[in-house]
């Protein structure tokens, strides 16, 4: 084990080599300040897009949007970690929930665009999903053309991923949690979910990394989540 001072040291002259700061304040030369990742520690809430139930461990709002934004946008897998830890709680209560959870549950995630794939090199939540010892069925597909979401209404961004999805195989017979990063209007979500029961599959929740609580109101999630590893 390396002692703490010679730890610390080396980190000291790491940040002189290739200079970094916290993605969530600023803060020089770490990765994610001590008050930024507490700042991460989930909270999983439960909330609805037309009737239908998400669990989300985070609020996207402050340091919250802020790593994550970094972290999508801007290259920062270092933070991957302490997201990875708080998506994973929100799927152990989106498993919890479920009526007719249990083992044989897959875990389904949205793929990304091409033009996505391109700028980031990676996708944001399978690498999440990878972190947390987690692997994700990649049973759906991306089909016609996308807009960038970014300035779209609530019914332009539901429009928007119409039929934007498919699974090119039959899902009879299994189940499965969708999976997304940031829930907004809840276009996305639904859009995977109706493309997974389209092809015979079943959708026992759906857990994001992060909601928006500007537009929607959420009703807070209080319930001890078990031991059991996903």
């Amino acid at each position: 084990m390396i002692p703490s001072r010679l730890l610390s040291a080396l980190r000291d002259a790491w940040a002189v080599l290739l200079p970094t700061s916290c993605p969530g304040c600023e803060a020089p030369d770490r990765a994610l300040c001590a008050d930024c990742r507490a700042a991460l520690l989930p909270a999983v809430q439960r909330t609805h897009r037309d009737g239908i139930a998400v669990w989300s461990a985070l609020n996207y709002d402050g340091v919250v949007r802020r790593v994550i934004g970094a972290y999508k946008e801007g290259g920062r897998t270092d933070v991957a970690s302490p997201l990875a830890e708080a998506l994973r709680e929100a799927l152990r209560a989106t498993i919890n929930a479920a009526v007719a959870g249990g083992p044989g549950i897959e875990l389904v995630t949205v793929p990304s665009t091409r033009a996505a794939w391109r700028g980031r090199g990676y996708h944001p939540v399978n690498l999440l999903l990878k972190r947390a010892a987690l692997r994700p069925s990649r049973v759906l597909r991306q089909h016609g053309m996308i807009r960038d979401q970014v300035g779209l209404g609530r019914e332009a961004r539901s429009r928007n991923k119409r039929g934007t999805l498919h699974a090119p195989r039959s899902l009879a017979g299994r189940r499965f949690v969708i999976i997304d990063d940031i829930l907004t209007t809840g276009a996305t979500v639904r859009e995977a979910r109706r493309a997974v029961i389209e092809a015979g599959g079943e959708v026992v929740g759906i857990a994001t990394l992060a909601q928006t609580q500007r537009l929607y109101p959420d009703h807070r999630h209080s319930q001890q989540t078990d031991q059991q590893m996903l």
